[in-house]
């Protein structure tokens, strides 16, 4: 039998000294996460209803099926999103990203498996009394809608992706997408040169993205050959040349698919 996700996780050795003292004005997702269109009394109310978790890499967050007493917001890090069928198989469904939502007010169970693919580190609210705030509070509530929308414009877009875009779109994809966030968290448009960290593994963009490890391996140093990237160290990535990236992924440059 599984414990209960709350209950198996260790004392956070990052979050606890590192976060608990640190106020929502100075929090480096401030203007991204779900509280983003709070401000004053609001965000004193957030205040007084958060905590900070952290997790190691591969520690799981929540178990598919367990029941979830908190919802979070991505502090820093990345985790993924898996569901298990009966006979044991498994696909990776999403990434949670810096700034990213994690659980559903209102429905107490969860959906999904959700593990530490980096070190983790979220800001979490008990559940109830965040239900309850987002009744009274319209900032809260119309920024949820919001991220909840694009939530859903960025799943169909992954249909598309793996439903339709070859190998090296597939990857040269990824990256796109890695990238943008990353440009975003600074306030900033991706473009030009950029250096940034792959969240996964090999082994782990081939089950995110339907491809064999072999075939992501030959895709990323296909990409490399051809100038479009550069590699440093096991997940380091260089793009010389952002707009080149986005060509090869066969989307413009604000993402969308190219006829």
């Amino acid at each position: 039998m599984r414990t209960p996700a709350l209950t198996q996780i260790k004392p956070a050795r990052m979050g606890d000294a590192a976060h608990e003292d640190m106020r929502c004005t100075d929090c480096p997702i401030r203007y991204r996460a779900v509280c983003a269109h709070c401000e004053g009394d609001e965000l004193t109310q957030l205040e007084q209803i958060k905590f900070y978790r952290s997790f190691e890499p591969g520690q799981p967050i929540v178990w598919e099926g367990d029941r979830m007493d908190f919802v979070a917001s991505v502090v820093t890090g990345v985790a993924t999103l898996t569901q298990t069928l009966e006979d044991g198989r498994t696909q990776m469904v999403g990434l949670l990203l810096p700034s990213d939502f994690l659980g559903r007010p209102g429905r107490e169970h969860v959906a999904y498996n959700a593990t530490a693919a980096t070190k983790v580190v979220l800001c979490c609210f008990r559940r109830k009394p965040f239900d309850d705030m987002i009744r009274g509070t319209p900032h809260l509530a119309h920024r949820l809608l919001e991220m909840t929308l694009d939530e859903l414009d960025a799943a169909r877009e992954w249909m598309l992706l793996l439903g339709r875009k070859t190998a090296r779109e597939k990857i040269a994809s990824f990256i796109a997408i890695i990238a943008r966030r990353e440009a975003a968290l600074h306030k900033r448009r991706p473009g030009g040169r950029m250096e940034l960290e792959l969240p996964l593994t090999r082994e782990a963009m081939a089950d995110y993205l339907g491809l064999t490890i072999e075939t992501v391996s030959r895709q990323v140093g296909a990409l490399k050959r051809d100038g479009v990237i550069e590699l440093s160290g096991k997940r380091g990535v260089i793009l010389p040349d952002f707009a080149r990236l986005v060509e090869e992924s066969g989307d413009d440059s604000d993402g969308g698919w190219l006829a």
